[in-house]
């Protein structure tokens, strides 16, 4: 593809994503950088920022408007609401289906994603699990996806290696469970980055995924030794003959100040050996690597080839600017054969009702159902369908009132969705911005237990109904 076109960047804010925003600047690209608390339109360092939520699919449409590119570097493995009842892979899989359906929507040509290695035994860890999931997701709309699947990337903001880093800055003597036997094959930041615009730049790999790493395949132990010694540190490695993966996430965590959200999933996947298979494409794109130390010793001196550009403030905070007091709630289930989202929405509120039973009615006036206390006129929710908004596999309701939330008239963002994705009988439920009209202490004792007593309920009537599965039979996931 031709210098000079636009390319956005889902994920500009991380410390990649700045990274590479600057190295398309400066190659001609037309670089717009996608935050969700960014000034919409401001322009900084030759980069042209969108505000965007990427939990909303109007957001997205609106963000890639015009782009022909798009690169995806978002993970999400951080809360990012007040209340978030959610795992991180089911948040994960509604932001790649609404930028895939965002792409598909405004013609964008190509989808270029950051994944993780895939190792090749079974059973693979929730994280590595999830970026598997992701390819797919971004694959489903009809972009080709472009993947490039990589390890430990070494750079001086890379959450892995500071991670590492202040494992070995902070520990003379560090104890080592099995798992630090296990390959790793880490590569440099300025090598994921030439990477990632060769890949585009030169046509390869579309619609594919290939693996990406440095020359070096070494253990944890030595990347752990290799990275004591950039840092002029000696220390004191102590094997041990057991796992430890439960433990290891919580001293980690308690070690290196980083949240265990952050550090669980990482962990996790450390048991596995997580080396690239294959990597011709990147050796004929002409990046072979940087050597380990080398890539070890510019991250520890903050050094890169490519300065990231600066990020613009005066944005719009999460909550509006007060304390956080918005929702997010995700749950998957399973759907009977041969059955689509807008089916499920219908379905979801004939059953609530007789769920709840003799507590609530649900009744109909127009685009409107409203939630109401048997036996007296108060509703207590109102969700306006969005006809305009919704597809068969995706319905769109919008909380419009109710003495439960907090709706704001003529602009509701609390929002409930039933979405299709994958195999097209996965349903994702979610609620998001939603923001409660009881106290927040008393809505946290009651209301969003109730939630996920009610999604936990209605999963088990799909169940009954044919929609059978893994995901059917888990318990509400918070």
């Amino acid at each position: 593809m031709a210098q000079g076109a636009r390319a956005a960047i889902a994920g500009a804010t991380g410390f990649v994503g700045r990274c590479l925003c600057a190295k398309l600047r400066d190659q001609g690209w037309e670089v717009v950088g996608l935050g969700r608390a960014v000034p919409d339109g401001a322009t900084l360092d030759g980069v042209t920022w969108r505000r965007a939520d990427l939990f909303s699919l109007l957001d997205c449409e609106r963000a890639l408007e015009g782009v022909e590119v798009l690169y995806y570097l978002v993970h999400s493995m951080m809360p990012s609401s007040g209340l978030t009842q959610a795992r991180f892979e089911d948040m994960d899989l509604i932001l790649a289906d609404n930028m895939a359906r965002a792409a598909a929507r405004q013609g964008v040509r190509r989808i270029v994603y950051l994944g993780g290695l895939v190792p090749p035994d079974a059973g693979l860890s929730r994280h590595l699990a999830s970026r598997r999931e992701v390819e797919d997701a971004l694959g489903a709309h009809g972009v080709p996806v472009t993947t490039l699947r990589a390890g430990l990337i070494v750079g001086p903001e890379g959450s892995s290696f500071q991670i590492l880093a202040r494992l070995v800055g902070r520990l003379p003597v560090m104890l080592l469970p099995r798992w630090t036997a296990e390959r790793t094959q880490p590569i440099a930041l300025d090598d994921v980055l030439e990477l990632l615009v060769r890949v585009v730049a030169e046509g390869a790999a579309v619609g594919e995924a290939v693996d990406v790493g440095g020359p070096e395949v070494l253990s944890y132990r030595e990347l752990i030794a290799r990275t004591a010694a950039a840092l002029g540190l000696k220390r004191v490695l102590i094997d041990l003959p057991v796992q430890t993966l439960t433990l290891s996430e919580l001293w980690v965590s308690a070690v290196t100040g980083q949240p265990r959200q952050l550090t669980a999933p990482l962990i996790a996947s450390l048991a596995h050996s997580m080396t690239a298979r294959d990597r011709a494409v990147q050796l004929r794109l002409g990046v072979p690597g940087r050597g380990v130390d080398e890539a070890i010793g510019r991250a520890a001196r903050g050094e890169a080839a490519v300065k990231g550009v600066r990020v613009p403030t005066g944005g719009p905070a999460p909550g509006g600017g007060r304390a956080d007091r918005r929702v997010r709630s995700v749950q998957r289930m399973r759907l009977p054969p041969g059955r689509s989202a807008a089916w499920a929405a219908e379905a979801y509120l004939r059953w609530l009702p007789g769920f709840l039973w003799p507590l609530l009615t649900v009744t109909e006036d127009g685009l409107a159902r409203r939630i109401g206390l048997r036996g007296t006129r108060l509703c207590l929710l109102e969700l306006t369908a969005a006809p305009e908004r919704s597809t068969p596999d995706r319905a769109l309701l919008y909380v419009t009132g109710g003495l439960l939330s907090r709706a704001r008239p003529g602009d509701p963002r609390g929002r409930l969705e039933l979405r299709t994705v994958l195999d097209g009988q996965t349903l994702v439920a979610a609620i998001h911005d939603f923001e409660p009209g009881l106290p927040w202490p008393v809505y946290l004792a009651t209301q969003a237990q109730a939630h996920l007593l009610v999604m936990a309920g209605f999963r088990r009537h799909l169940r009954r109904l044919g929609g059978e599965g893994p995901e059917a039979a888990d318990p509400a996931r918070v």
